[in-house]
């Protein structure tokens, strides 16, 4: 089993599910160990050795921009999981990371003939929407940001390659740096109900998305190859999401107001801030894209939800805002 990007956000939660438990289908508890003899070998990729135990998994120096360091990296293993990727807005480092890094990836995997390819992109492809229920590609990929469009680009290689290619959504959960963070300021800008507070997102939690990954690359059947929605198949409100933020104390509560759409942007525009109009947009309109395929093919349980997760990773989010979080 090979991971590039293994010390990452998702890769992270994927490297725990496998060392917890080899990809068990289990989609409740997942704070235990699973069976060790489960557990696969792991060989993983990293431009840095990370610090702490090692016995669980093999580190490897390299870097996917680095073809020559991968050399070697995937031969006999039964899975390669490429979850690195760049989110940030340099073109030239997105073409890097995200087209000719993944390019790299799979020509190793191929080199070596490895069975089971997952690649992880993006639902952010499509664009600003709205969009409520898609199936994969109803809509064509309309990408808007630098990290977008070359993750888009980077999936060409990847379905080359006959990889299952991941799009998930918004993800939480222990790890992000990101959405909670972002709500809250737009919650702090915009403190009212979005315009009805209706809008439909695609969201799942970290743990439950290593726990998908990992399993497509050990479950006993194979997923075929192609592209697929990533998130828990159930869509979340935004006003939901928000209130069990709130009750969490992760984000301030909003008044007892209903603010229409332009109303919010109007006040998102008087508040300056980090946040975006387009960012406000695809949390405060429908991103909703059907991702129960991929959880059936896998026979994995999605889980309770992202809501329900958000208690479990209450107490790194509060440690994260404080500046704590490792």
């Amino acid at each position: 089993m090979v991971i590039a990007g293994a010390t990452g956000f998702i890769g992270g939660a994927v490297l725990g599910a496998l060392v917890r438990g080899g990809g068990t289908a289990d989609g409740g508890d997942r704070g235990g160990p699973g069976d060790p003899g489960d557990v696969p070998r792991v060989r993983a990729l990293a431009r840095r050795m990370p610090a702490g135990p090692r016995d669980a998994v093999e580190w490897v120096r390299g870097d996917v921009t680095d073809p020559a360091s991968l050399r070697g990296l995937c031969e006999g293993a039964t899975a390669v999981l490429h979850l690195a990727s760049y989110v940030g807005s340099d073109e030239e480092l997105g073409e890097a990371v995200n087209v000719a890094g993944t390019r790299a990836v799979m020509a190793e995997a191929a080199r070596a003939g490895v069975p089971r390819v997952v690649h992880l992109s993006t639902s952010a492809v499509y664009g600003t929407g709205p969009h409520r229920g898609i199936t994969v590609d109803e809509v064509p990929p309309e990408p808007v940001s630098a990290a977008s469009r070359t993750r888009l680009a980077g999936e060409r290689y990847a379905r080359e390659a006959g990889a299952v290619v991941l799009r998930p959504g918004i993800v939480t959960g222990r790890g992000d740096r990101w959405v909670v963070t972002g709500l809250r300021e737009l919650a702090e800008r915009v403190p009212a109900t979005w315009d009805g507070g209706d809008a439909l997102l695609s969201v799942v939690d970290a743990g439950d998305l290593g726990r998908l990954v990992a399993r497509i690359a050990t479950g006993p059947r194979p997923v075929p190859p192609g592209v697929y929605h990533a998130s828990h198949p159930e869509p979340v409100r935004i006003a939901d999401l928000l209130g069990e933020l709130a009750a969490l104390g992760l984000v301030p509560p909003v008044r007892d107001e209903d603010w229409s759409y332009e109303e919010c942007l109007e006040a998102l525009r008087s508040t300056p801030g980090r946040a975006s109009e387009r960012q406000f947009a695809l949390v405060a309109r429908d991103h909703w894209y059907r991702s129960e395929d991929i959880w059936t093919l896998a026979d994995c349980p999605p889980g309770p939800g992202p809501l329900a997760r958000l208690a479990e990773a209450v107490g790194w989010y509060r440690r994260s805002s404080s500046g704590a979080a490792g």
